[in-house]
């Protein structure tokens, strides 16, 4: 798994929140494109934010925010919740393919990068994924994941 650490900027978003097993979040981005009524705004992009640690946290209790991010003075769409993710440092790594393969690049960065790196890890944690599901291969899908680190 190739990580980096970066220094990201505080990300500005707006979404839906989702209470249980992180791999189910995604019939929340269903219910993300019904409330947008229409495209996303332009420079937008889909995130998923992951609050609680399920290694920790009862997967019925895990809470995660299906969201796009909202560029400059965007506003926020109406129906869906503005927070913001904060500045700091994250590993970060990219996994390319399916999205049933995400719970697995997650488990190589926390369970055998993280533990060799020095670092501990911080919360929250989150995904942006780069390409469009409905018109890009499966096999081609690109997805950024950002561990948090304390």
């Amino acid at each position: 798994m190739d990580v980096t650490i970066v220094n990201q900027p505080d990300l500005r978003i707006a979404g839906i929140r989702h209470i249980g097993p992180y791999q189910e979040i995604g019939r929340e981005f269903g219910r993300l494109g019904g409330l947008l009524k229409g495209p996303p705004p332009a420079g937008s992009q889909m995130i998923a934010l992951f609050h609680d640690d399920p290694e920790v946290t009862p997967s019925d209790k895990l809470r995660s925010d299906a969201a796009l991010s909202l560029p400059g003075k965007t506003p926020t769409p109406p129906g869906l919740i503005e927070q913001h993710i904060p500045a700091g440092r994250y590993a970060k790594a990219i996994h390319q393919g399916g999205y049933e393969g995400l719970p697995g690049a997650w488990a190589a960065l926390k369970h055998e990068w993280l533990p060799t790196s020095g670092h501990k890890m911080g919360h929250p944690s989150y995904e942006i994924y780069l390409n469009n599901p409905m018109t890009t291969e499966k096999s081609q899908l690109l997805t950024e994941i950002y561990l948090r680190l304390d």
